[in-house]
């Protein structure tokens, strides 16, 4: 039998993911800004909380997701 998925699944933009792979061995600000995009255009997930910490240690600010 097959599962439906749940209108409040959060929602993956495979273009935008697409358009914007992760590079490749990317450096902690390139993650950063990776990150911060990817929050502002797709809302399949959440930022990583390893990240989120590193983030919020070096007074990055976060804005709130979708």
């Amino acid at each position: 039998m097959a599962t439906s998925k749940s209108s409040s699944a959060p929602r993956m933009n495979a273009d935008w993911h697409h358009e914007h792979p992760m590079p490749a061995n990317a450096s902690f600000e390139q993650r950063v800004q990776w990150h911060l995009a990817h929050q502002q255009y797709c809302s399949c997930r959440p930022i990583p909380a390893k990240l989120l910490a590193q983030m919020k240690e070096k007074g990055i600010k976060v804005p709130k997701s979708k």
